[in-house]
């Protein structure tokens, strides 16, 4: 299983007043970490897009074990957790590099769909990139 790790660095507009990040940052990181994942597999998702392909979320959620602070240093983890032709499931941790604790897991599902919003079958479609997101995933 593939595992792609970026670095991000908590910023002020991202806390509260409490001091903490605000749990919708969260989502936003994910979305790095999601971009950061295709992007080192030599693709990128603009050139998905260009292949007619779309993947929107269709579920998310995000498990919050403790809070993130202010200049706190964080690592993403993204990893593929399901795969099937119709869609794809991305799972993250956000860890604290200082102690290495894991502060929030999360997962994103995606469905694989063309530019007219209709459900493609990856593997019949694009198999290129289809085998190229099976050899990353060890399901």
């Amino acid at each position: 299983m593939y595992i792609n790790s970026c670095k991000i660095k908590v910023r002020y507009v991202e806390t509260d007043k409490m001091g903490i990040v605000h749990h919708s940052n969260y989502y936003i990181w994910f979305e790095v970490g999601r971009t950061e994942f295709i992007n080192a597999t030599g693709i990128s998702y603009s050139q998905i897009e260009m292949e007619n392909l779309m993947l929107p979320v269709v579920e998310s959620s995000c498990k919050y074990i403790e809070g993130a602070k202010y200049e706190d240093e964080l690592t993403i983890e993204t990893y593929i957790s399901e795969l099937t032709p119709a869609r794809i499931v991305f799972s993250y941790n956000v860890i604290r590099n200082q102690d290495k604790k894991i502060l929030a897991k999360g997962s994103t599902t995606h469905a694989f769909i063309s530019n007219d919003f209709k459900v493609l079958n990856l593997k019949k479609k694009k198999p290129d990139l289809w085998e190229k997101f099976l050899s990353l995933y060890s399901g």
